[in-house]
């Protein structure tokens, strides 16, 4: 039998703890590993590898959203189940183009959990209905769904930094981009989803639900 081999990326003791049960509970895996913070996860994986990474979106230090390329470019063979609170018809599609293997809600059983677990590890894909609702309704009509659907995922995580409060300058040097091309995605983003300011898009984030 092989062995799952799983990291978990939380940071809430409580909440590790749980999932370190969960997994213990099972034969056909084993946690590898687990830390509270992005900028430790790459280290740990170098260390300890696995299988699995189950990542939390929203981290101390760095959305998971923003960790994932680094991961897809040092760990491409790591499977990443994307954990939220936050809902997943808002934020799941955006981590499935980012290379997340799946996205599953922190309030779901965990017998779900597990299911999601051995999907992503097998190599498939992990989304729940809800999600895959939104795949068939919204992936080829964005118009059917939430307007920032159809933004690119460089757009929507500038969305997201903007509406946090973040400054062009501050994104820029977070992203290694420059201010004006961070004012250009800036504008882009007011464009497709209809907004003038800053304060629109802080009201779009509050009534979408996209403030982490």
């Amino acid at each position: 039998m092989n062995v799952i081999r799983i990291v978990v990326v939380d940071d809430h003791a409580l909440f590790r703890a749980g999932l370190q049960q969960t997994i213990a509970a099972e034969a056909d895996m084993v946690l590898s590993g687990e830390c509270a913070a992005a900028h430790e996860v790459l280290a740990l994986l170098a260390a300890k590898p696995c299988n699995v990474l189950l990542l939390d979106l929203s981290l101390p230090d760095m959305s998971g959203l923003d960790l994932l390329p680094q991961l897809q470019r040092h760990h491409p063979d790591v499977a990443v189940l994307m954990l939220s609170g936050y809902p997943e018809t808002q934020f799941g599609l955006h981590a499935l183009r980012a290379g997340a293997r799946g996205f599953i809600s922190k309030t779901s059983e965990p017998a779900e959990l597990l299911r999601a677990i051995r999907a992503v590890a097998r190599g498939s894909r992990y989304v729940s209905q809800g999600l895959t609702d939104v795949l068939v309704n919204g992936l080829g009509a964005p118009a059917s769904g939430p307007l920032h659907q159809c933004l690119s995922q460089r757009e929507f995580q500038i969305l997201c930094k903007l509406a946090e409060g973040m400054g062009v300058t501050a994104i820029g040097a977070e992203l290694n981009l420059s201010a004006k091309t961070i004012s250009t995605y800036r504008s882009r983003v007011l464009s497709k989803l209809g907004l003038h300011s800053n304060a629109d898009l802080v009201t779009y984030a509050i009534r979408n639900q996209l403030l982490r």
